[in-house]
């Protein structure tokens, strides 16, 4: 059993509790027109270009071996169609001398994989440990529950940083291996979730509900990023308060303000939608902090 992942953080304080070793998995079946981490959104290798980093030595040019790459105006370009980088062709990445061009994603076996992130084991004091990010993990549920297992097996703390957009099914047999849930929550209203995500909002929803029916409020860190014009409109954030207030066991809530990404999207030939490109203002970052407040929820800045 292979998965794919696209980088490995390690001494991580922002990804969870302690300090933990983050685990970043490609494929994610949302497309949120802010997605942070653009290279985890498709479920197969990319390439990413660092212009900063080319020397035009047009190695990349030379050594491929479907003649996939070339340059234009001093900018390297790919064409789609030739290329098989997306198939496991490593060759131009392999070869830059300077790592202007670089391979976004490998695959990897769940033992292989824990064999590279257990030097990090000793770091682990209590609640430090390991979490899967993304993309969205659930995306890879066999590969993510065999390496959750195995994690398990070592008595290492789990966190599983989701949309929570997957099924019911695959949400019922990952539970049970999670110590903490980083769970995201983006548009109240399920028209407004479809446009700026590409999906309804419904499985969501009926995934932390369920989550809270199997006693484990207190293992949710809820997660509301601050997207401006999208996500920070008062009628959004009320209606979230609203219904967060009314489940039991959920009491606080994390605040992640925008910020701005284009460029990863650049090095990855993706098109970026988000027109604004600065932050929340701090008056919006208070408003909103205050209308959760008033919910009665604990409200805190950052993951």
């Amino acid at each position: 059993m292979q998965g794919i992942v696209f980088d490995i953080k390690r001494f991580a304080i922002h990804d969870g509790p302690g300090i933990r070793t983050t685990i970043f998995m490609k494929g994610c079946p949302l497309r949120c027109w802010w997605c942070h981490n653009p290279e985890g959104i498709s479920n197969k290798p990319q390439l990413m270009y660092f212009e900063y980093k080319c020397i035009h030595c047009y190695t990349c040019v030379n050594v491929c071996p479907k003649k996939a790459v070339y340059f234009e105006d001093g900018i390297q370009k790919i064409n789609k169609e030739k290329c098989t980088v997306e198939n496991g062709c490593t060759i131009c990445g392999d070869m830059c001398p300077t790592t202007a061009t670089k391979i976004v994603g490998r695959y990897v076996e769940p033992k292989e994989l824990i064999k590279e992130v257990e030097r990090d084991f000793y770091l682990y004091e209590d609640p430090g440990g390991v979490t899967f990010s993304g993309g969205e993990p659930l995306f890879q549920p066999r590969f993510l529950k065999e390496t959750m297992k195995i994690l398990k097996e070592r008595y290492i703390n789990i966190a599983l940083d989701t949309s929570g957009y997957a099924s019911h099914e695959v949400m019922k047999s990952i539970e049970p291996y999670v110590n903490i849930f980083l769970y995201d929550l983006k548009l109240f209203a399920e028209k407004e979730h479809i446009k700026y995500t590409g999906a309804s909002n419904k499985i969501i929803i009926n995934n932390l509900l369920y989550l809270i029916k199997q006693n484990r409020a207190e293992d949710i860190r809820l997660r509301f990023p601050v997207i401006p014009s999208i996500t920070d409109t008062e009628k959004n954030v009320r209606g979230w308060a609203e219904f967060i207030s009314s489940l039991r066991g959920l009491e606080r809530i994390h605040i992640l303000p925008f910020h701005d990404v284009s460029e990863k999207y650049r090095r990855l030939r993706m098109e970026y939608k988000m027109k604004i490109r600065s932050p929340p203002p701090e008056e919006k970052m208070k408003e909103i902090k205050e209308i959760f407040e008033e919910a009665g929820l604990e409200v805190i800045r950052g993951g």
